[in-house]
């Protein structure tokens, strides 16, 4: 699947610092048609290219069909495609890239989608995890574009306990001694990275998901060959500063926190008019169904379904689970009665 590059040049971003030559990499699938009503975006998630997005969201057969579809898939700034730190020149590359906001992602994708792909109107915006944080940002910037959203094992702010979760992760990368303040050249903090694994492996899956030994399904044959075959080679493959400018992403999501809304989270949700069907894990610790209905009671007509599964944050890469999701996302896509 071919990655392809939307120019934007400096591009100013919402902390105020300009990210130069900035580079916006996505997919497309499928086809606009003449009415051009048949567009979904996707955004990326944590770590993801926009292929590896296509291929776990999207299928002949499923929701996000591309022989229905005009699916956009934008990578989100930081994930190694669009400009990250991996990738970005100096002065500006490794220890030294800018802060992106969540919104600084939406801001960007929707000249992509206007500018470069001439959409006005779209009929979905969904992904899974920190897509799903941008997900709620496309609704509340662009209200009279978006006629649907589903955000999937996300939130629109991210919670104390996930920060938690997040500054973990920091530390465990910052306190190798080959991190170097992000100037680590050819010698990576993979001791550090390898840590980040461990606690990811405690976090994404639940605590049932474990003692039920569903890890077995993946060759392993107890926890830490689990985390050996799975969880270190998901994160080794990525770059350090990459990951660690995604992380700054996901602590600092906050719906509220735009000149919009003026710091008022719930004006934020209030402003949603797009048909919402949030849609997180049952077991999920990072974005738990609690926050979804009360993010559900603040915007217009949303509902707030739990994902009835043991298999935690990565619910969507369980196939039972894509068939519970799909059915909401096929819901919102033949909805008759938004425009």
């Amino acid at each position: 699947m071919e990655h392809k590059i939307f120019e934007l040049g400096d591009f100013t971003l919402q902390k105020g610092s300009v990210l130069p030559s900035a580079k916006l990499g996505y997919v497309t699938l499928g086809e606009l048609n003449e009415a051009k009503d048949n567009v979904v975006v996707c955004p990326t998630w944590f770590t993801a290219t926009p292929s590896d997005t296509a291929s776990w969201l999207t299928g002949k057969g499923r929701a996000l069909d591309p022989e229905k579809y005009f699916i956009v898939v934008p990578n989100h700034f930081g994930a190694a495609v669009s400009s990250s730190p991996s990738n970005t020149p100096a002065p500006f590359g490794r220890g030294l890239f800018p802060r992106v906001t969540a919104y600084d992602n939406v801001v960007a994708q929707h000249r992509l989608l206007t500018e470069e792909l001439g959409v006005e109107k779209i009929r979905l915006v969904t992904s899974w995890s920190l897509g799903a944080c941008q997900t709620y940002a496309w609704a509340a910037l662009h209200p009279e574009m978006v006629r649907a959203i589903a955000p999937i094992s996300g939130s629109a702010r991210t919670a104390e306990y996930n920060k938690v979760f997040l500054h973990s992760l920091i530390r465990a990368v910052t306190s190798d001694s080959d991190w170097n303040d992000g100037f680590y050249a050819d010698k990576p903090p993979v001791k550090g990275m390898k840590t980040f694994a461990a606690i990811y492996a405690g976090w994404g899956f639940s605590e049932p998901f474990y003692r039920e030994e569903l890890y077995r399904s993946f060759g392993a044959s107890d926890t830490e060959q689990f985390i050996d075959i799975f969880w270190d080679p998901f994160f080794l493959k990525c770059d350090a500063n990459d990951l660690l400018a995604q992380v700054w992403t996901w602590l600092h999501n906050d719906l509220g926190d735009h000149p919009k809304f003026g710091g008022d989270f719930e004006a934020a949700l209030r402003s949603i008019t797009a048909r919402t069907i949030i849609l997180n894990a049952e077991t999920d610790r990072y974005f738990p169904p609690v926050d979804s209905e009360y993010e559900a009671k603040q915007i217009p007509g949303a509902e707030a379904r739990a994902i009835p599964t043991i298999w935690g944050h990565l619910a969507p890469f369980n196939p039972e689970d894509q068939s519970f999701i799909d059915k909401a996302l096929t819901q919102l896509l033949e909805d008759p009665l938004r425009s």
